[in-house]
């Protein structure tokens, strides 16, 4: 996936040196792994459809060690408190509901599915940040596999490590999350976007290099916090689950777009089925149009279809916030391409489009709406399409 330069390099080494501090003994290595941007495809990776997330430069980064008496040690630069103390034999579904419960998840599905992964120490440190819609978990959950894939010489391919990952989450934490984020997290590549189709797994890298042609990708966190493994996220994806089975197909993946209409009409009164399979279908069918616009190299064009995918999750999916409309609606009055919220929803950030020209007069203009309707500032930062989850040292 490339090697670290410039400032993962010194990262790493901090990172490194705190292990190194914290156990008594140096790590016998670094792995890093990325938060994520989704450019197009919301709430449709549980369903079997397509996604198109890009890694971003923000990672989890974390120095591991084997042990040999049983003992899983864990600790993060970023949570009060000491190192954490587990045993990999005695770990169990829903026992723990603490930010170890992701690492923790990580090492019990990897023993469940017959790897002989034992005790390890482990220290973190993270850029991601929690609860923008970033997938700060899905960073930490990919950087301890890989991490310990390269330490027992497990020889799994990247997107097993993904499966695994999404695993632990859904069955340890108990978070009923789709397959993106930790595939975006473990096999995404710089400069590019992922197109991943969540059915079969197979994956698509489409360049993406705003800056090249005079654009930026603004990430707008609204410093809105969510939670995935509440009941909202849950209700959607059951609400669609119950889509699929009312229309007799697997997933809501086999709508075809050209017999939506055909496919709501027999849903007859179900209006929130309706509203959830009609948003599904068209999300899927605006990552096919993104994707066709990016290689024929019309990426201006994209704008308008985020801002197609931001009025669907507002209305149809129901999952946005008077904050992240707020982005959006400001964004485009201010010159932007297009814009959207992204990630689980409830919260979290929104992604604005805009030429390279317009950056400093958008990111003026939400400051200031967010300072008139009496929210808290949003962090605005670029999103740079980086590399995934890679050994650092």
């Amino acid at each position: 996936m490339g090697a670290p330069v410039g400032a993962d390099v010194d990262a790493a080494q901090r990172v490194r040196d705190e292990f190194t501090e914290l156990y008594g003994t140096a790590p016998e290595g670094v792995w890093s792994a990325p938060g994520r941007v989704n450019l197009i495809g919301e709430h449709t990776d549980y369903n079997d459809g397509f996604v198109m997330p890009f890694a971003l430069p923000h990672v989890t980064t974390a120095a591991v060690s084997r042990r040999t008496d049983g003992v899983l040690r864990l600790h993060s630069a970023d949570i009060e408190g000491g190192v954490v103390e587990l045993a990999p034999d005695a770990l169990e579904p829903g026992t723990d509901h603490a930010w170890t419960a992701y690492p923790a998840g990580v090492v019990w599905a990897l023993r469940e599915a017959g790897h002989p992964v034992g005790g390890a120490d482990v220290h973190l440190s993270s850029t991601v940040p929690t609860g923008a819609g970033l997938s700060s978990s899905a960073a930490l959950e990919v950087v301890i596999a890989l991490a310990l894939n390269d330490l027992h010489g497990l020889g799994l391919a990247r997107w097993q490590l993904a499966r695994l990952c999404q695993r632990a989450e859904n069955v340890y934490v108990g978070a009923p999350t789709g397959i993106m984020d930790q595939t975006a997290s473990a096999c995404c590549e710089h400069g590019h976007a992922l197109f991943l189709d969540t059915r079969d797994l197979s994956q698509k890298q489409i360049p993406f290099d705003l800056a090249a042609e005079g654009m930026r990708l603004l990430v707008v966190d609204t410093q809105v916090k969510h939670a995935h493994s509440g009941g909202e996220y849950g209700k959607r994806r059951a609400g669609c689950e119950k889509g699929a089975a009312l229309l007799g197909v697997d997933a809501l993946r086999d709508v075809a777009y050209d017999g939506l209409g055909a496919a709501l009409d027999r849903l007859g009164d179900e209006e929130e089925v309706r509203r959830l399979v009609r948003h599904v279908v068209t999300e899927d069918h605006r990552v096919e149009r993104v994707v066709a616009l990016l290689e024929a190299g019309d990426t201006r064009a994209i704008g308008p279809v985020l801002t197609e995918g931001h009025a669907s999750l507002r209305d149809d999916f129901r999952i946005s916030c008077p904050e992240l409309d707020l982005v959006v609606d400001t964004a485009l009055a201010s010159g932007a391409l297009g814009a959207r919220m992204t990630g689980g929803g409830f919260g979290g950030s929104a992604i604005v489009l805009a030429e390279a020209s317009d950056v400093d007069t958008i990111t003026k203009a939400v400051e200031e709406a967010f300072a008139a309707a009496g929210f808290t500032a949003p962090r605005t930062f670029e999103a740079v399409p980086s590399a995934g989850a890679r050994r650092a040292v």
